[in-house]
């Protein structure tokens, strides 16, 4: 039987342009990181690129299609089916268009943002995952990112907690 390595991949989201140094502890040894959405600056994701490849959708922050990023992107990974939208949530229910995109999509994980609040959540045989904002702190929640782990068809997720303050990213180079 042909078994897969794992696949570790990190998952952000609501950046809002600052890069937390603190993401490239966090985020060594992942094969893939995933941007849901407001990002706020280009630079960030040139700092996520030079941890591993990186999928990315843009946000409301970003103007959506005119920060150049999609609104909505779909990969494979692992055999695994990943959907990537900013907004799946709204008002704390999945909104009309998150389910439509979900019932179009038909993923095995869905990665979102927007909301701020980690979430981590399998509807039926779905997992519907939110890292948490890891921009600026708002709306007195804890800044956060994520981790989702593949292996053998299985997944694992998990939250980390970011500090209340970021730490200064270091120039790239």
């Amino acid at each position: 039987m042909n078994r897969s390595r794992p696949i570790r991949i990190g998952i952000i989201a609501d950046t809002r342009g600052l890069f937390d140094s603190t993401i490239v502890r966090h985020f060594q040894g992942v094969n893939h990181i995933v941007h849901a959405g407001d990002i706020g600056k280009r630079s960030v994701i040139e700092q996520l690129e030079a941890i591993a490849p990186v999928t990315v959708v843009s946000g409301n922050v970003d103007e959506y299609e005119e920060s150049g990023f999609p609104r909505e992107v779909i990969i494979q990974l692992n055999s695994v089916c990943i959907a990537i939208r900013h907004v799946i949530f709204e008002a704390g229910k999945l909104s009309k268009e998150g389910k439509a995109f979900l019932d179009r999509t038909r993923p095995d994980i869905c990665v979102f943002g927007y909301t701020h609040q980690p979430q981590n959540e399998w509807l039926i045989d779905r997992l519907l995952f939110n890292p948490g904002s890891a921009g600026p702190r708002r709306f007195k929640l804890p800044r956060g990112l994520g981790l989702l782990v593949i292996s053998e068809g299985k997944v694992r997720a998990y939250h980390a907690t970011l500090a209340d303050r970021a730490e200064k990213s270091h120039p790239l180079g």
